[in-house]
């Protein structure tokens, strides 16, 4: 029994170790997504899909971290959302302009995603309201 608890010990210390905290300047977008499934799709499909497929192609192509949430209260209880965190706005630039548009290596980055988004597509559409933040 005192192995299983050393054990257990380690593997809580060694996560909490190797997490990623936020720094001053880093530029983290907040998006909150409405997802509409197609028939016969569940939220867990969809969800396990865009996780293991979608977000790891965007932290590539952009040059970013990616993070799937989901709220347990609030205003937005069981609303799903992603933040998406570059080191810098000006990393962030790179790929969006102010308007929100594509840069030129933005759409880049949007072309080599497209065939994941259409293969998401399948499973259910989403849609999203974001909020860009700045790490003071």
């Amino acid at each position: 029994m005192k192995k299983y608890f050393l054990s257990l010990a380690f593997i809580l210390f060694a996560v909490i170790i190797s997490g990623q905290s936020f720094e001053k300047g880093n530029y983290v977008g907040f998006h909150v997504l409405t997802i509409n499934l197609n028939q016969d799709v569940t939220m867990d499909q969809y969800l396990d899909e865009y996780m293991n497929k979608v977000m790891p192609a965007y932290e590539k192509n952009f040059q970013s971290n990616c993070y799937l949430v989901k709220s347990s209260r609030g205003e937005c209880e069981n609303c799903v959302g992603l933040f998406l965190v570059w080191k810098s706005e000006a990393d962030w630039s790179k790929f969006w302009n102010k308007e929100g548009g594509a840069t030129e290596l933005g759409q880049i980055a949007l072309d080599k995603s497209q065939p994941l988004i259409d293969e998401i597509k399948k499973l259910g559409t989403y849609t999203s309201k974001y909020t860009d933040w700045v790490v003071q």
